[in-house]
């Protein structure tokens, strides 16, 4: 395995574990919970778990929808059905086995998968190839909602984690 992969898989291994953390204490209600209209962390959850299988086809050159039109995608906003969702551990069961597909996609796929093209033409300017998107998907753009969980938990009153 290549530095790179190793590297990336390692700060996706943690973010595994930090979302576990955010979550452990909440019940399946506070999962909807949204003060002031924030997101809330079953909608943010389910935003993340619809990359894995994007990240998973990119890498194994499988064809996929734009998520952008997904009913997590970010054209949509948080609702208070919690059947849309599922339970906290459903969500959080469906986040961990993502993470894993995604892991093993990458391990499988090696360097040669990184630099395949970007697919989906929308990234192609900021991403043209794999190995430049992958960093930004795994570690930047699910840090960044990991930490909007982390706010959320604090306007809650909640301990950090």
């Amino acid at each position: 395995m290549s530095l790179f992969i190793d590297g990336l898989l390692i700060g996706w291994d943690r973010n595994t574990d930090y979302a576990r953390k955010l979550v452990a204490d909440l019940s399946d209600a506070q999962m909807l919970l949204q003060p002031s209209g924030a997101n809330h962390p079953a909608w943010l959850f389910s935003h993340l778990n619809l990359y894995h299988p994007v990240i998973v086809a990119m890498l194994r050159g499988t064809a996929f929808d734009d998520p952008r039109d997904h009913k997590f995608g970010m054209k949509s906003k948080p609702e208070q059905n919690a059947a849309l969702y599922g339970t906290k551990q459903q969500i959080i069961d469906a986040f961990v086995k993502g993470h894993a597909d995604v892991a093993a996609a990458m391990r499988e796929g090696g360097e040669a998968a990184l630099e395949k093209p970007m697919p989906l033409e929308r990234w192609k300017a900021p991403f043209p190839k794999l190995g430049s998107a992958l960093p930004y998907l795994m570690l930047v753009h699910e840090s960044t909602h990991l930490g909007q969980i982390s706010t959320w938990r604090r306007v809650q009153g909640l301990p950090s984690v």
